[in-house]
């Protein structure tokens, strides 16, 4: 059972490293992130124009596209993998 605390809104999410990186390793994550921040780049200009279009088809429809939505949770969790990564 969740307890109310649990449960307030907003979400928030805590990622934990399992054990410290080992000497010299965040320089290797770093460098392996630069195609993901480079592919990331384009994919947040695409999020801003589907949210805008997701804005219009919640207005006139009332319901928010599914493959809209899943775009844009796909390109925010690609996000937060990519940070928590790097």
């Amino acid at each position: 059972m969740i307890s109310t605390e649990q449960a307030s809104y907003p979400v928030s999410l805590k990622g934990e490293l399992t054990a410290p990186p080992a000497r010299g390793w965040w320089l290797i994550k770093w460098l392996l992130g630069i195609p993901h921040y480079f592919i990331l780049i384009f994919l947040w200009i695409a999020f801003i124009a589907v949210t805008i279009i997701a804005f219009f088809a919640i207005l006139f429809t009332a319901r928010y596209p599914k493959g809209l939505f899943d775009f844009n949770a796909g390109v925010l969790r690609w996000t937060w993998r990519v940070g928590f990564y790097s």
